[in-house]
């Protein structure tokens, strides 16, 4: 418990915490990589996740509004599971992926849903054009995070909890796909995990296919092992 708040596992690396969902993908991804301060940064963790439960009904602003990709599987499991909160609006990105928005904080991010929207006095589609600008002006720009991949190997981004969600944000692929020869397939196993490719041969696809599929099955919380194209107009799946 909580402040008199129930805590339940929801999933891998997914807790509720009363009405609040407490992602550990973060703390996940910063232990695997910094052994020395994980017992710190957890330390600083729960300590962000009570002060948090102590504000679950703040208003929400439009300023924390951000968007995350999840399977279309996923969010008919969270619909159900949290049915009392609201709707909760998605927008498609490709064949079995949607894009969802969600409240940021520093230490927790959570679903939001049409309660929070009707408080902001927001469209449906302000919403996620808030929260795509905001994903936009927060990252890094792609071709500073992103190198081009040579031939036989795969470029990766990762570590960053909205990795995947730069793939709403279609035109910024646009210069990694011309750097590699207009070619551009990538996978996200994980929410924190772009795998890309230059090269578009039956070799290559089984190879790029076979690892996210790799990486899916030992993911304490997987994604996709689908391998999407870029286009202008935005992502195809590959067969």
């Amino acid at each position: 418990m909580v402040r008199n708040t129930q805590v339940v596992i929801k999933g891998p690396l997914t807790l509720s915490i009363g009405p609040l969902q407490a992602n550990l993908d973060r703390i996940y991804a910063f232990c695997k990589t910094n052994t020395s301060g994980c017992a710190k940064e957890i330390e600083t963790y729960v300590g962000g996740v009570v002060a948090t439960t102590g504000n679950v009904t703040d208003a929400p602003t439009k300023a924390a509004l951000r968007i995350v990709v999840r399977s279309t599987d996923y969010m008919r499991q969270a619909l159900r599971e949290l049915e009392s909160a609201g709707t909760i609006p998605t927008r498609p990105l490709a064949e079995g992926l949607v894009i969802v928005p969600v409240l940021d904080s520093p230490r927790t991010v959570r679903i939001f849903n049409d309660k929070d929207r009707a408080a902001l006095g927001l469209t449906s589609d302000q919403v996620f054009d808030i929260a795509i600008a905001n994903v936009r002006s927060s990252l890094k720009p792609l071709m500073s995070a992103a190198k081009p991949a040579v031939p036989g190997q795969f470029g990766t981004l990762k570590g960053d909890y909205y990795a995947t969600s730069r793939l709403a944000l279609i035109d910024s692929w646009a210069p990694l796909a011309q750097a590699q020869g207009g070619v551009l397939i990538l996978a996200v196993p994980t929410p924190d995990l772009v795998l890309y490719s230059g090269e578009d041969s039956s070799a290559a696809l089984d190879a790029l296919r076979t690892l996210a599929e790799n990486v899916v099955a030992r993911a304490p919380k997987p994604l996709s092992g689908a391998l999407l194209r870029w286009t202008p107009k935005g992502w195809q799946s590959v067969r």
